[in-house]
């Protein structure tokens, strides 16, 4: 008999990668907004659903929302995290919880590693971080997982816009002094597959692909990749902006979030490839699909 997990977030990027991938060895339970809502008391919602394993791919994720949102945040990035984490320590089951780089203030000048003080600088980090806290205060074998940039073929992203408008418009920009790791779902998928139930760690744990890269830099990666996959783009440079010149921005956001992946590789043996590598794969993918 398959265990069976439940994966929260179902419609989102990672949620929907986790839901599909998943399913060769698991049987999926997917929840999405419909079948639970973080706004609401989690344990009468849950209370029929049987689950051998808990991952939680939901949040409020747009970080100006948060910021204009605080109660409404804290409520689905902190308080139902916690309520999640109460109920599988009753089931006697674990909860993996997917957190952001977001909680670091981005002052460093090295990848962050797990162990590095977080000190988030926005409602959306601070309630994220939050939200890690009450998990593992209801049970140290819980993990939290960070990732960061999160693309992939499920819904689109950031690759995706900046495809859309080179192929529109004759000049494309892109911010080239704010710097993280992309996470390829596809990639996630597998890299989580030893952390579900034969090796059952606990705690916070970095995980995204290898290397780090500015805003722009990823967006010129991707437009590599599609000239080599023969796509008609009008714009061929993704030109540099500063992430000060965003005016519309509600949110301070940081400007260096590498995470360091050390610790998943000691635990798993597995060693995450390089984020360029990832970004051609998912652009070559997408244009052969098309």
């Amino acid at each position: 008999m398959k265990q069976r997990i439940a994966i929260l977030g179902k419609n989102g990027r990672l949620g929907a990668a986790l839901c599909r991938d998943l399913a060769d060895k698991y049987e999926i339970l997917a929840l999405g907004r419909a079948e639970l809502d973080l706004t609401r008391p989690i344990r009468e919602q849950l209370q029929c659903v049987e689950f051998d394993l808990l991952i939680n791919a939901a949040a409020a994720t747009n970080v100006d929302w948060c910021e204009r949102h605080l109660s409404e945040a804290s409520r689905i990035n902190a308080r139902s995290v916690s309520e999640l984490g109460s109920l599988c320590v009753e089931r006697g089951v674990r909860c993996l919880h997917v957190s952001t780089d977001y909680v670091f203030d981005g002052s460093a000048t090295r990848p962050y590693h797990e162990e590095d003080r977080a000190m988030p600088i926005s409602v959306y980090g601070k309630t994220k971080l939050l939200g890690e806290e009450l998990l593992l205060r209801t049970c140290a074998d819980h993990l939290a997982i960070r990732v960061s940039w999160v693309f992939g073929p499920d819904k689109s992203g950031f690759v995706d816009m900046l495809l859309d408008r080179a192929m529109n418009e004759e000049s494309v920009v892109a911010i080239d002094d704010k710097f993280a790791a992309p996470t390829y779902t596809v990639d996630f998928a597998q890299w989580i597959r030893p952390l579900l139930f034969d090796l059952p760690v606990g705690g916070i744990l970095h995980l995204c692909n290898s290397g780090g890269c500015s805003w722009r830099e990823y967006a010129q990666c991707a437009v590599e990749a599609a000239r080599q996959e023969k796509v008609r783009l009008k714009a061929r440079e993704v030109h540099p902006i500063s992430l000060g010149s965003m005016e519309t921005f509600v949110a301070r956001r940081p400007a260096y979030t590498v995470l360091a992946t050390d610790k998943f590789s000691k635990i798993t043996g597995l060693f995450p490839r390089p984020w360029q590598d990832a970004v051609t794969e998912f652009v070559q993918k997408k244009y052969s699909r098309a």
